[in-house]
């Protein structure tokens, strides 16, 4: 099975974390630093995946060495985008990513994002302040 073939999850990851996000009182229509995980403990290998993420229209970090608390060395880099809140944008992205992970052999390792709390205007005072 590929990570391709598992896509499904990566799904329901996506509207997870975006739902979680919303319900947490971040911002709906702002523009998100979309950070994709990827890993592997072969760094020539990770680089080529990295080339390829980038062609895709992604900003790529600088690859990272991890030992692992078993003494296992990994190498990880970002794939980086801009996105809104948006599930069928964000499942492209994974589907673009999970493509790219399994023509290298590489770990996706899903996303994350940072938290943007909505602007004081955008709460109705009465509703979370008593007099």
């Amino acid at each position: 099975m590929t990570q391709f073939d598992e896509r499904e999850e990566w799904y329901a990851f996506n509207q997870e974390t975006i739902d979680a996000l919303l319900e947490d009182g971040s911002q709906a229509d702002a523009d998100y630093t979309i950070e994709h995980h990827f890993a592997s403990t072969d760094f020539d290998v990770l680089e080529k995946a990295a080339v390829d993420a980038f062609k895709a229209g992604f900003e790529v970090t600088d690859a990272e060495e991890l030992i692992l608390d078993d003494g296992e060395t990994i190498f990880c880099f970002d794939a980086v985008v801009e996105r809104r809140l948006d599930i069928e944008k964000l499942n492209a992205d994974s589907d673009t990513l999970l493509k790219i992970a399994d023509k290298h052999d590489v770990t996706y390792d899903g996303w994350g994002t940072y938290f943007e709390p909505r602007e004081e205007g955008d709460y109705e005072e009465d509703s979370y302040f008593d007099d």
